[in-house]
């Protein structure tokens, strides 16, 4: 049995194969690849992209799809082992997964950080736990990384690009009024030097670092590609001869969760917004971010909206690369 929790789980080859895959449903959306299968998506925050392309890409397949969402449509979980169970969780994760393997061929999860303890929250407990209790593959709907966003990311930057080794590839740090997950921005990291390309983290300073966890794996990654990694404090260096500038927010680790303490070194970054001075540096770059994005905040209107923007293609392959991926779960990965 296979679970796809984080890309460092497979290879490149691996993921290759449900891009070339996620390509040709994306050309035939309604195929009876999955009749008589069935998917539980459990959902502990919210959702627009994924929920609706997971939902739609189970339904185009001929499969159904479940939504749960703990603590509102379904009993509260609990996730510690040997916990006396008198808090507000009704059920145990150890049940839960169990039962819903027994109903269900794929489990698929989105869980945030609580934001309390990042030295606890990077053990990724929620979707580790369902992984070790469930007996059919669980899919990571983004929890500390974001594995499904990284493949439609990469299909979208092939569709542009053709081969993208030694492209040059900017994954910026932007501001936002609120310090947000590092999960895009780690998986942006694992699956651009995966894929080869010379990769730039532009941070304003070095607490905006992500996890030494991924730094490291991207360091590898490259090593293993062909690629390169490199950190970067110098905007305009950041973004010279950029071929891809990938803009993200997120909050620096050392204040996770006391967002109120870091705001004002946050609010000095404001200029970190991709504009079109910015882009005007680069090698005619393609411009995307994950969404949802604040226009004006992160990316100005005229970048976001110009025809270098690949923000729309790719939420739209989220639909198609999932497809692939629950196909291939479902029907080689399982048992």
């Amino acid at each position: 049995m296979r679970h796809f929790i984080s890309t460092e789980d497979w290879t490149q080859a691996e993921l290759q194969a449900l891009i070339d895959e996620a390509r040709l449903l994306k050309a035939a959306p309604f195929q009876p690849l999955l009749q008589n299968k069935s998917i539980a998506l459990v959902f502990f925050n919210p959702s627009l992209r994924t929920r609706s392309s997971f939902e739609l890409g189970m339904w185009q397949l001929g499969g159904h799809a479940l939504v749960l969402e703990p603590g509102k449509s379904a009993w509260p979980l609990e996730f510690k082992e040997g916990v006396v169970m008198d808090g507000e969780a009704e059920e145990h994760v150890a049940e839960a997964a169990r039962v819903l393997a027994r109903y269900c061929d794929i489990i698929a999860v989105r869980a945030f950080p609580k934001f309390v303890d990042w030295g606890f929250d990077r053990t990724d407990p929620v979707i580790k736990t369902f992984a070790k209790y469930s007996t059919v593959p669980v899919i990571n709907m983004e929890t500390i990384t974001h594995p499904c966003q990284e493949l439609a990311h990469m299909m979208a930057l092939q569709e542009r690009m053709g081969d993208v080794r030694k492209k040059k590839y900017v994954m910026t740090w932007t501001y936002h009024p609120k310090g947000l997950n590092t999960a895009v921005a780690n998986s942006g990291l694992l699956i651009s030097t995966k894929f080869g390309m010379d990769v730039t983290l532009l941070c304003p300073e070095e607490a905006y670092h992500l996890d030494e966890r991924y730094m490291s794996a991207a360091k590898a990654n490259a090593e293993a590609s062909g690629g390169s990694f490199q950190v970067s404090y110098d905007i305009d260096e950041a973004y010279a001869g950029a071929d891809v500038v990938y803009a993200k927010s997120w909050g620096a680790l050392p204040y996770f969760g006391n967002w109120d303490a870091e705001k004002p070194m946050r609010d000095k970054y404001k200029h970190f917004i991709v504009d079109e001075r910015k882009m005007a540096l680069t090698n005619n770059a393609i411009f995307s971010h994950c969404l949802p994005c604040r226009r004006n905040i992160k990316v100005t209107d005229a970048v976001i909206d110009s025809p270098q923007s690949m923000v729309i293609d790719e939420a739209e392959n989220r639909l198609h690369a999932q497809k692939a991926l629950m196909h291939q779960l479902a029907t080689t990965y399982r048992g």
